[in-house]
């Protein structure tokens, strides 16, 4: 395997253990990653996680603005095989046709459930009972390829998109260093892809991020954790914005409106919904950090805040 010539392409954190053990099992060649972007009040110019290991371990890195008009620098470099893991943009055929072992990709999902830039968000909003990552081929049409091999993970009540990403990110970069073996030899799974049991995980849409209080508790709750760390969930309170980080809740009937502030205590900030009551137990109030409930509760007015309405 260390004679193995791979290049890399990825972008965020959730590549980082993928490529950290390609570096120590084969020899990459070269990274592809999206372009460096301006972040904060500064805009200053941050690279991308994957750019940084590369960097860290003299590896050349290279990053087109559109990867379907700039890859002849791939091209010419020969790889015996391309491994993609997040990159961010869709591959061009003369790409995928490359590499005499083909190219690979590391997704967060058990395949065909999830394709999509979101799975790990999806998971969790959807409410899956598990997931877990897929080793697959890659083709034109997006994750559509055949699974080479497949890992799950039993999705716990606890688990958010933070906690879940570290997780199968891991998981991801192991599975790929069991299979590369079988890549090698040509021995591995191909397996089609059900077409009828495709769902979709799409990118987060800004709508997506606020509550709606006429859904269960449920599948608030897991709207809140599939939003968490990033970009979290949010409602609408005395006309501004207020983030969700955590929340609780209790299924009983409820015999008024939903949306309303039906409980407020030093600790306690309850909500009606359609089957109970959520309790918002972290929050970050406009222009604010993030803190405790009982934090927020101890500068507001509480009779104020009972019986109002959430937008």
């Amino acid at each position: 395997m260390k004679d193995l010539k791979v290049i890399f392409m990825g972008t965020p954190d959730f590549a980082v253990p993928v490529l950290d053990v390609l570096i120590k099992n084969t020899k990459v060649i070269l990274v592809v990653s999206q372009p460096d972007k301006l972040v904060g009040r500064k805009q200053e110019l941050q690279k991308t996680p994957i750019k940084k290991l590369a960097e860290a371990n003299k590896i050349e890195v290279f990053q087109p603005i559109k990867i379907r008009e700039d890859y002849q620098k791939i091209i010419d470099l020969k790889p015996d095989i391309i491994i993609t893991c997040a990159y961010g943009q869709i591959i061009p055929k003369a790409l995928l046709d490359l590499p005499k072992l083909g190219c690979i990709n590391v997704h967060a999902s058990l395949l065909p459930k999830l394709r999509g830039g979101a799975p790990i968000h999806h998971a969790l909003i959807d409410g899956y009972q598990k997931t877990g990552v897929t080793i697959m081929y890659m083709d034109e049409a997006m994750d559509s390829g055949d699974i080479i091999a497949q890992k799950e993970y039993e999705i716990k009540n606890s688990d958010n998109v933070g906690t879940l990403h570290d997780k199968l990110s891991l998981m991801g970069a192991n599975l790929l260093l069991e299979t590369i073996p079988a890549i090698i030899n040509k021995t591995n799974n191909r397996i089609k892809q059900n077409s009828q049991e495709v769902t979709f995980g799409y990118n987060i849409k800004r709508e997506e991020e606020h509550l709606d209080f006429h859904k269960t508790c449920q599948e608030i709750y897991n709207q809140v954790r599939g939003l968490n760390p990033w970009p979290l969930a949010n409602i609408i309170i005395d006309d501004k914005e207020m983030k969700v980080i955590e929340c609780t809740y209790e299924l009983k009937e409820i015999n008024q409106e939903v949306g309303v502030i039906c409980e407020v205590s030093k600790d306690k900030l309850g909500i009606t919904v359609q089957d109970g009551i959520v309790y918002l137990t972290k929050v970050k109030p406009f222009g604010k950090k993030i803190m405790d409930i009982s934090a927020y509760l101890n500068g507001q007015n509480k009779e104020d805040l009972l019986n109002k309405k959430i937008k």
